[in-house]
Order: structure tokens, then sequence, then C-alpha cells
């Protein structure tokens, strides 16, 4: 296992030295620095997405959705709007369409992880989160991090993944740490008491299910740390200003109200607000004994010989399938307010 290690390290490090890209030697040294200033990997839990397989392309599957939900059932949820979205306005070929509504049908009372439908699989897959810790506490973003061209301070509804139609490849080539960590990721499993023994099984069987590590794009998240706790207090961005938005648009307006919080301390929340937009692209704001700070997310995806790893059966589930879209008839016709 060493040997192959070590045999891997030196074909990433020879692929990058024959690159000579510039810009991949700055993202290296930045990956480099940051290994040593924030040495230790803290996982957060999983997440889930969707994947397709289209078997006239043997091996290959590709995001269709962000990995980025909470559970399971969030996953399939988004499955089944998806493929009702496809029966409501991408056909008019009703045999096409009844088959989108069986599928549908299927998700509204079962909690399947995968489905053919049409000739193309479809998969909720499971990753894992990290965030690296050193002395300072919780990595920021990085100087090499990609910011959107329009850095609006404005609410957005539609955010861009780089996640939707990228291929899970564990050999895709992505520099020597990325490379490095992969290579660290396939022994990872859960260990000690804070892990339930099932979760704890689960992660010991899926390192021989699904050996292989597939690295997503990293995400962006704000963190509070308090009384020498994390906590986080955002859903995962996919940019460090998409998560400086969440930070200043909670300290602005929603955390105040969530919290009910006594006049002088919106106050002080209003004023950390501004201060933190007024500077730009600084990644923590402080309020009282609070520091809050957009944080560095990484996520890794299990892959095995049929491809991305589903759910565990010890991933939990807040709620179960439901139906979530009118009725609608083979000729797309949508019965509102019917069974």
């Amino acid at each position: 296992m060493v040997d192959d290690w070590k045999r891997r390290i030196d074909e990433l490090h020879e692929n990058l030295v024959r690159r000579d890209d510039p810009a991949a030697w700055v993202t290296e040294a930045d990956a480099v620095e940051a290994s040593y200033r924030y040495p230790d990997l803290l996982v957060r839990g999983p997440v889930f997405g969707l994947a397709t397989h289209d078997p006239g392309c043997p091996g290959e599957w590709r995001l269709l959705k962000p990995v980025i939900s909470g559970t399971p059932q969030e996953a399939r949820d988004s499955l089944n709007s998806h493929l009702w979205f496809r029966a409501k306005d991408e056909t008019d070929d009703p045999r096409e369409r009844r088959a989108l509504l069986d599928a549908v049908a299927v998700l509204e009372s079962e909690p399947v992880d995968e489905l053919e439908v049409l000739g193309l699989r479809y998969r909720v897959v499971r990753a894992d989160e990290f965030a690296r810790r050193g002395a300072e506490g919780l990595e920021p973003p990085r100087p090499t991090d990609p910011e959107p061209l329009d850095r609006t301070w404005e609410s957005q509804r539609n955010r861009t993944w780089t996640d939707e139609g990228q291929l899970v490849d564990p050999d895709r080539e992505e520099g020597l740490m990325a490379g490095a960590m992969k290579l660290g990721l396939r022994t990872f499993c859960y260990s000690g008491g804070v892990f339930p023994v099932e979760m704890r099984r689960d992660a010991t069987r899926a390192m021989e299910t699904h050996p292989e590590v597939a690295l997503l794009p990293v995400g962006f998240s704000v963190v509070e740390l308090h009384d020498g706790t994390w906590t986080t207090r955002g859903v995962l961005m996919p940019s460090p200003h998409d998560a400086r938005r969440v930070l200043f648009d909670g300290l602005n307006e929603f955390w105040p109200l969530i919290y009910r919080l006594k006049e002088e301390d919106r106050e002080a929340y209003a004023r950390a607000a501004q201060e933190f937009r007024a500077a730009g692209r600084a990644n923590d704001a402080r309020v009282g004994d609070s520091l809050f700070r957009v944080c560095r997310i990484e996520r890794a995806i299990r892959y095995g010989p049929d491809g991305p790893e589903p759910p565990r059966p010890s991933d939990a589930d807040h709620w179960g399938p439901m139906k979530l879209h009118p009725t609608m008839d083979d000729d797309g016709t949508l019965h509102h307010g019917e069974d």
C-alpha cells in the first residue's frame, strides 16, 4: 500500500511539472501552506445529491444536482421534482410522460435511492464534508479560491454550482495536494464514541464496497465560535462571497429576528454587519463574545465498481416520502387539490 501511494504521488508530481501551468503552481503552493496552517481535518457529516448514469457512456456518472442536501430524503424529493417537471415541460409524448410520472409515484411512497427512467439511471449519492482546523481555528477561504465576477451584496435566489454536470471521477487529475488527500481519505472511517455503532459499522463497510475517492468542488459556509465551540450558521454556498452575503444578511436581518435580540444587541449586530460589508473581502466578523467566520468546506464522495456511494442505512432522515406536486394526466392536464 505504501509503494502504491508513493507511485501515485510521484505520478501527480510529474503531471504537475509537465503542465508548466503558473496558475496551477500558485494553487498548489496555497494548498501546501494551508496544510501547515490547518493540519487537522474535521468531519462535518454527510451531504447528499443526485447523479445520473447513461448506459451509452459506460462508467460515467455525472452530478445532476449539487451534493448539498442534509438528508437522503431531501435529495429524493429533488429527484421527485426533477422528474415531475420533466413530465410537465419537456415532453409531448404521453408514453414518456407516463414513464416519468410512474417514477414520481414511486418516489411519493417509497424511500428509494435509485431509479431507471427512460433509459437513464438516477441515484441519490452521498459525500462527506470536511473542514480544516489549525491554531487559528477553522480554515477560511484561500486566496486562490474562485470568486464570482459580480460580487453583489443583494440576496440571490439562484446560485451557480459547479457540481451540476460534473463527472464523478476518482482518477481525475486535481493537483498534488488534492491527490494526496484522496489517497488519505481512502482509509478514512468514522471512529470514537461520538459516532454511533451503526455509523462506524457502515463506514467500515464503505471502505470495502466503495474504496476509491472523488473530490467535489469546494464549498463555503458560515460558522460561529462561542465559548470555545464552532457551530454552523448557514447552508453550504458555492463561493466565498455567497457565504459572506449569508453572514451579512444574518447579522443585519435574520439572526436578530430569529433569536429575538434586545435592541442594544440588534444595534451591535447591525454595526458588525456594516463593518463586515465595508471591508469587502473579509472573512471574520465579531459581535461581543462571538466570532463569525466564512469557512472553507471540502467534500469527498466514495466510489466503487458500480459508481458513487448511495446513502448508508445509518444516514438519518427527518421525514419520509410524500406527494409534492399536483396529479398529472398522461396528456399533461393538472388536477390541483386532488390526491
